[in-house]
C-alpha cells in the first residue's frame, strides 16, 4: 500500500495519497489546495487517481477538487449531510473569511458503512458527525484511519462552526473511533500523525 501525506493550502490541511501498489490506483483524501503538487506527486509515484474523498466540506479540505478532477476525471465522494458545502462557499468554512468559490458538485453520496475500493484496498465509510454534520472518518483494513477534523494528536475538531455541535463529536469519537482499538494508526486533517492509543490515554478532551 502506499500512503503520502503532505499540508496543502493556506490552513496546512493534510491531504493523502492512498493507492494500491498491484493496480497503480490511487485516491486523494482531502485535496484542501495545491493541486499541481498532488497530481505531480501521483504521477511521479506511477499512479492514476481514480477517486477524490472529502471527509468533510469545509474549503481548507475542497479547495482542490475542481483542478483534480478536472484533471483526472476522477468523481468526488462525500458524506450526504455535507455534500451541499462543497457548491456554496458561503458554507465551507462559515464565517471563516478566506477568498474561493463553490466547486463541482459530489459525484457519489457516502453513508456509514459504505466501502470504497482502490485496487486491491477497501476503505471503510465511518460517519463521526461534530465537526460537521456530514464529517466521516475512513478506516483502511484494521489499522489505518483518516480522520479528518474529527480526532487529531492530542486535541479534536472544532465545533463552534455553522453544523458543529460538541456533544455530536464527542459521541462519534468515543462510540465509533475508541472501539476501533489502541493500535489503529490515526492520520488526521491538521498536525501529525497518532493513534486510538495514544489519544484514549494522553487527549485532555477525551478525559471522564
Amino acid at each position: 500500500m502506499f500512503c503520502k501525506g503532505f499540508p496543502v493550502g493556506p490552513f496546512a490541511a493534510n491531504c493523502y495519497l492512498l493507492g494500491c501498489e498491484t493496480s497503480r490506483r490511487l485516491a486523494v483524501i482531502d485535496p484542501g489546495g495545491n493541486a499541481s503538487r498532488i497530481l505531480g506527486t501521483a504521477a511521479e509515484a506511477g499512479f492514476t487517481i481514480d477517486y477524490i474523498l472529502n471527509t468533510h466540506g469545509h474549503l481548507d479540505h475542497v479547495g482542490a477538487n475542481g483542478a483534480v478532477k478536472q484533471a483526472t476525471g476522477a468523481p468526488i465522494l462525500i458524506a450526504a449531510p455535507d455534500a451541499p458545502m462543497l457548491t456554496s462557499p458561503g458554507r465551507q468554512l462559515a464565517g471563516l473569511i478566506i477568498p474561493g468559490s463553490g466547486g463541482p458538485a459530489a459525484d457519489r453520496l457516502l453513508s456509514d458503512g459504505d466501502t470504497v475500493v482502490i485496487g486491491e484496498i477497501v476503505l471503510r465509510v465511518i460517519l463521526t458527525p461534530g465537526h460537521t454534520p456530514g464529517s466521516a472518518c475512513f478506516l483502511v483494513g484494521d489499522d489505518l484511519l483518516f480522520t479528518g477534523d474529527t480526532l487529531f494528536a492530542g486535541s479534536v475538531g472544532r465545533t463552534d462552526l455553522s453544523g458543529g455541535c460538541w456533544e455530536d463529536l464527542l459521541t462519534s469519537i468515543r462510540d465509533q473511533l475508541l472501539p476501533l482499538g489502541d493500535m489503529v494508526r490515526v492520520l488526521p486533517g491538521h498536525g501529525e500523525a497518532t493513534s486510538i492509543g495514544q489519544e484514549r490515554r494522553s487527549n485532555p478532551f477525551l478525559r471522564d
